[in-house]
């Protein structure tokens, strides 16, 4: 029976967790999905699926399971629901919100039975120094197109306008770096965006941003998650110490815990053809990778 939201233990960076079995439904024809107490896997989130499931295995009784999939799924009282979609909102009064592990189908799962999470710390790292290097990125390519407001804006967490956060429309966490795509349409420029000629200067702005994220990584600034409690509800927040100051950015996924683990962060941008999409590619080379 699901009695309350799972606790989470992967902001802190846990990679391995025991938990009690608390619930357990055919997840289809070839697997199982399972619901623990407490897990360090991190799922995805379809409100904002930007950093994909850790891998890994779900150990019972003795049997490795491969984790073939990682979700937030939403319990009424009687049904959980899974999907692309989910009937509430995060947090919704009278619902649970829980981590759903998908295992085969074949695995011997029984409610009491404990569970042990090991998340594949490779796969893992990579996709937190990858969501590192987002976020960083972000804060460089707003300080980067802030001489292009003519009006006010909404401001990110060291001040400039919040390009990234006004025009965003999908991000990607991929290993080791991220594919954040902006729409630069009709309401931006309303708002006091100026996109003429910023394909001209894309050469340019990327290299101011390469400039500021370097020396960012050199700072070596610690970064580190807060949250009021473990529960997967809980708002959670990605700080950096950056040297101006500490920035400050809500967030659900994995991090690294200092900005020197990213090695060399580079960006590249592109626009498509009709000029209304800005594409960054953000990339983190840290020393030992490909």
């Amino acid at each position: 029976m699901i009695e309350a939201d799972t606790r989470i233990s992967y902001p802190d960076g846990d990679v391995t967790s025991e938990s009690a079995i608390v619930h357990v439904q055919p997840g289809g024809a070839a697997t199982s999905l399972v619901v623990l107490a407490a897990t360090a896997a991190h799922p995805v989130d379809p409100t904002w699926p930007d950093q994909g499931p850790d891998r890994g295995t779900l150990t019972v009784g003795g049997s490795d399971l491969p984790l073939q999939d990682v979700r937030i799924g939403a319990w009424d009282g009687t049904e959980l629901h899974v999907g692309d979609r989910l009937p509430a909102r995060l947090g919704t009064e009278g619902w649970r919100f829980v981590v759903v592990h998908e295992v085969p189908a074949d695995a011997a799962l029984e409610v009491g039975a404990t569970a042990v999470v090991h998340v594949d710390e490779r796969h893992r790292r990579s996709l937190s120094l990858g969501h590192t290097a987002c976020h960083v990125a972000s804060l460089a390519l707003n300080a980067a197109l802030a001489d292009r407001w003519t009006k006010d804006a909404r401001r990110d967490a060291l001040g400039a306008p919040d390009f990234d956060g006004i025009a965003i429309q999908r991000s990607v966490i991929r290993p080791w770096g991220s594919t954040d795509t902006y729409r630069l349409g009709k309401s931006l420029r309303r708002s006091g965006f100026r996109t003429e000629g910023l394909g001209e200067e894309l050469d340019e702005i990327a290299r101011r941003i390469d400039e500021r994220l370097a020396g960012w990584v050199a700072s070596d600034a610690a970064v580190w998650i807060e949250r009021p409690s473990d529960a997967l509800t809980a708002r959670r927040s990605w700080h950096c110490a950056l040297p101006e100051q500490t920035a400050v950015i809500p967030c659900g996924g994995t991090h690294a815990r200092h900005l020197g683990e990213l090695g060399a962060v580079t960006v590249r941008l592109a626009l498509d053809d009709s000029g209304t999409e800005l594409t960054m590619e953000t990339d983190a080379r840290p020393a030992g990778t490909p």
